[in-house]
């Protein structure tokens, strides 16, 4: 099927054509000194606009032309049907019978009294012109064909090149997700395996309660750190297609991460469809996960609710917390690399939809990602299509 530019081009190929067989006829015929039977006139003329269908029945327009050529002054127009029955089928029977014919036309001198009368000199000058009138339009169908088989050719390899870049591109981000994921699990898993253990012997050996449950929560969260690790590691040794498949937190561990959290939270989950689509939910877990992390580190003693609806075709997340207590002890010092909203923000912007973070009137804090429900995808795809 061709692009609009290349119809507009074929057209305009085609009318040009057609002009310059029509140019030939008109000075042809138009000459004084040649008697023109009125039948030459007609098939002339039927030759001259039979190049309109060339293009979809081009052996039939071919067998138009011929007599036109034979009879009357149809010399364009046959070669410009040859020369499209050419380029269809350089070496097909079509062709070489296409060849002799339109030869035989130029050759032989109609009516064919006066042909007989011509001298040697003047039928062996016929016969070489003629046989230059065919083969002229055969090479150039046969150089035009070529040509374009040697375009498509190096279109060809110049996609299997780009492809071979993709895929070598593939394997070192693969090569460099692998080295990774072992750093990963061999320095931080081994630091918060270490801190488990600690707390585990903490638990173990103190007599004052309260240190014993804070000392149990410390190995409960370094476990879950570790179990999230894990999913992480599996997640950078995989390829890009397999890390859809790997385990990935999702709306039904909501529950348990609000009751871990530390804080005083209220859930309510609204109409949500089901099954939420994985990488929906995954957002919406890691946007309530680092929400309520910021609010036990900013804003210790202070309650928090956490909304999850649907809204106009989004999945919206919402969580909203009030003032810190002034009660409560000042948070610790916690290391912040200061990246956490902005990963929420990129990460609903990779999935199609927009993240805002303000302050309230209140003197609180709200966080809310908006996921589009129709357009959920891998992570990634969104900003593939807009470039």
């Amino acid at each position: 099927m061709l692009r609009p530019l290349g119809r507009w081009r074929s057209h305009a190929w085609d009318a040009g054509a057609i002009l310059l067989a029509a140019a030939d006829l008109v000075l042809s015929i138009g000459d004084p000194q040649t008697d023109v039977p009125p039948y030459a006139h007609v098939m002339s003329w039927v030759a001259c606009a039979a190049l309109v269908l060339r293009r979809r029945f081009p052996r039939l327009v071919l067998a138009i032309c011929v007599p036109g050529l034979l009879v009357g002054y149809a010399l364009v127009a046959a070669e410009v049907a040859l020369y499209t029955v050419s380029r269809r089928r350089p070496f097909g029977w079509q062709v070489v019978v296409g060849c002799l014919a339109v030869w035989a036309s130029s050759f032989v001198l109609w009516p064919l009294p006066t042909f007989l009368e011509l001298s040697l000199h003047e039928v062996l000058g016929r016969f070489l012109y003629g046989g230059l009138q065919a083969l002229a339009p055969f090479a150039l169908g046969l150089l035009m064909r070529t040509r374009t088989e040697l375009s498509h050719r190096v279109r060809e390899l110049a996609e299997g090149r780009e492809r071979e870049k993709r895929l070598h591109a593939h394997a070192v981000l693969a090569q460099e997700r692998t080295r990774l994921a072992r750093e990963m699990h061999d320095v931080v898993s081994h630091q918060v395996t270490l801190i488990a253990m600690q707390a585990g012997a903490l638990q173990s050996c103190t007599p004052d309660d309260e240190a014993r449950e804070v000392a149990g929560t410390i190995r409960q969260l370094s476990v879950r750190t570790l179990e999230e690790l894990r999913q992480m590691v599996g997640v950078l040794r995989v390829t890009a297609l397999d890390a859809e498949a790997a385990s990935h937190p999702g709306l039904n561990d909501l529950p348990e991460l609000v009751a871990n959290s530390g804080v005083p939270v209220e859930l309510t989950l609204g109409a949500l469809p089901d099954p939420v689509p994985a990488p929906l939910a995954t957002a919406a877990y890691r946007t309530v996960q680092e929400a309520l992390t910021n609010v036990r580190k900013h804003a210790p003693g202070a309650t928090a609710s956490v909304l999850l609806d649907v809204r106009e075709d989004h999945l919206t997340v919402e969580v909203r917390n009030g003032n810190p207590s002034t009660t409560a002890p000042p948070p610790p010092a916690f290391p912040s690399g200061g990246h956490g909203l902005v990963g929420l923000r990129e990460r609903a912007e990779l999935l199609g939809g927009d993240f805002r973070a303000d302050r309230t009137e209140d003197g609180g804090f709200v966080v809310v990602a908006r996921l589009p429900l129709g357009g959920a995808g891998v992570p990634g795809q969104g900003r593939q299509g807009q470039s």
